[in-house]
């Protein structure tokens, strides 16, 4: 075990401002953390877009405050979760902060799902309130309404939607609700490789405690600049990346969409960057990254998909920065780190190194497992588990796979398979049997089998993950037909992609006459995978 501008605040200015702490009236409550942590200078520059807009601190303090208002004017039950299916923008990120001030429960959705997804979340969640783009408000509202919920609103990522013309008739102060460390703050869908998501419930302590640790590991300075790059519909930019910045008091520079070249221009003014393996793949495409470009960043962190070696080597020398790159789940936010700086006391374990994934972080406890939970000696591998104050309670509703996944003693089954070596680095080698993790985003093979299985003409598929050079791995589905069937790979992968999310979509699909399987039946993917290994090569 390891243990350029124009300001939204000038339009509506706070006519009067109620100065109390907010750390006092709601001390356990994420929000009151993030707010208490605000410059004194409340009309600084909060967050500056991509397309010009100005946000001050005191912008975000009003917004979320009205936003607040409205949710509590709509007399929800205690508990209630509130939905968003919105594009990113700074209003987005008002609602999920409001949402934890008013109390309520957020519960983000990729903007890329479809009618299908949507329905089983939304069914499973049962939402008092969903929000979603003007444009999906006709399919959305539908399948909203059949489920139970009271209110569907829109918000636009060009600042219009119902939402916020409902919110601008609320007052612009908001006494934060209580909360205690346990109540919930969020639910965050992940699909298991049974083809069943999974909603992950986080608490107000769970965010909190990891922010506050990451603050302190990731040696957040005044005047640090984050340049924020990422969908917040999950974790990493969410939470990692918004706690991050707002805990630290520090300007966010909001990018809509990541553009590599925008990117670039941004770093002159910015201090610390995050992104996913693709994003760094995909800079170091450009000509322009040079250590020059680079000059005034402090760090860059890479996670959610492992990080190929050669990437970290080449970055280091096309930049000179070394990237940090560090582990987590959507259960856990953030479990491990490569190192900031140097520690005097720990010298053999200073260097941030490629293809580890660092230390447990302070209050983690990290072991590796084989049989029977049984711990393992230094340097064999096994399951990862682990325990901490960031470890989420359980599954939405799944009181039984709750129960499967956390030991007896309380770690929690992450499903990654690695090792810990000699120095205490952290080395993830494998994952969950069938897990595909492409762009960042994980993709399980038994949901899109599910959705191949029921197209006509389909007896059986088989999805397996193999190595691409921009999304790090991507699907390939190999299906076979049943008798006298003559399904087509091209309308197999049509009619997925009006039912999935893009970045589940396999991006080769095969029929053929069998697939691979062993003495009991069960289909050798591991033949698979080696047969179609260098199909992107």
């Amino acid at each position: 075990m390891v243990q350029g501008g124009q300001s939204l605040g000038r339009q509506t200015r706070l006519i009067f401002y109620l100065g109390f702490s907010f750390r006092t009236m709601a001390q356990h409550n994420l929000f009151a953390a993030l707010r208490a942590a605000f410059p004194s200078d409340l009309d600084g520059t909060a967050v500056e877009t991509d397309t010009g807009l100005l946000y001050s601190w005191r912008d975000l303090d009003r917004a979320t405050a009205m936003v607040a208002n409205l949710l509590q004017s709509l007399d929800l039950p205690a508990g209630s979760r509130i939905a968003a299916h919105t594009e990113k923008s700074v209003e987005a990120m008002v609602l999920y902060l409001a949402t934890l001030r008013a109390g309520y429960v957020y519960l983000p959705l990729n903007t890329a799902y479809q009618s299908a997804e949507v329905e089983y979340f939304v069914g499973n969640a049962e939402p008092a309130v969903v929000v979603c783009a003007s444009r999906n408000f006709g399919w959305v509202s539908k399948i909203a309404f059949k489920a139970g919920t009271q209110y569907v609103f829109t918000l636009d990522e060009d600042r219009t939607g119902s939402l916020l013309d409902r919110a601008a008739q609320q007052i612009d102060v908001h006494t934060v609700a209580p909360r205690q460390d346990d109540d919930l703050a969020a639910i965050v869908y992940t699909s298991g490789t049974t083809g069943r998501s999974k909603g992950a419930m986080l608490s107000h302590g769970n965010l909190r405690s990891n922010a506050e640790v990451l603050k302190d590991y990731w040696g957040w300075q005044k005047g640090d600049v984050l340049i924020h790059a990422l969908p917040i519909f999950h974790v990493h930019g969410l939470f990692v990346a918004i706690h991050g910045a707002l805990l630290n008091g520090s300007k966010m520079v909001w990018m809509g969409k990541f553009e590599p070249r925008a990117v670039l221009a941004h770093m002159a003014q910015a201090t610390v960057f995050m992104g996913v393996p693709t994003l760094y793949v995909r800079l170091l495409a450009e000509p322009g990254l040079t250590a020059e470009a680079t000059r005034t960043m402090r760090l860059f962190i890479a996670g959610s998909a492992p990080l190929l070696l050669e990437t970290f080597k080449e970055w280091t020398a096309r930049t000179g920065h070394t990237i940090l790159e560090r582990y987590g789940m959507s259960e856990t936010v953030m479990l491990t780190s490569n190192p900031y700086t140097a520690d005097a006391r720990f010298e053999y374990q200073s260097e941030r190194r490629g293809a580890t994934v660092g230390f447990p972080l302070p209050g983690v406890s990290l072991r590796v497992a084989g049989e029977g939970d049984a711990p393992l000696a230094e340097g064999e591998i096994g399951g990862i588990q682990v325990r901490g104050p960031n470890v989420f309670a359980g599954y939405w509703r799944m009181p039984e796979k709750t129960a499967e996944e956390f030991t007896a003693d309380g770690f929690f089954r992450t499903g990654d398979v690695g090792k810990v070596d000699a120095r205490g680095y952290v080395h993830i080698v494998g994952r969950s049997k069938d897990l595909i993790i492409s762009g960042g985003y994980n993709v399980y093979p038994a949901e899109i089998e599910g959705y191949i299985n029921e197209l006509p003409g389909v007896a059986e598929s088989a999805l397996v993950g193999v190595p691409h050079p921009d999304f790090g791995e991507v699907g390939v589905a190999v299906v076979i037909a049943k008798p006298g069937a003559d399904p087509q790979a091209s309308a197999i992968m049509a009619a997925l992609k009006q039912q999935l999310a893009n970045f589940k979509i396999p991006k080769h699909c095969v029929v053929v006459a069998e697939l691979p399987r062993n003495a009991m039946g069960k289909v050798q993917k591991n033949l698979l995978r080696a047969q179609y290994q260098a199909l992107f090569s």
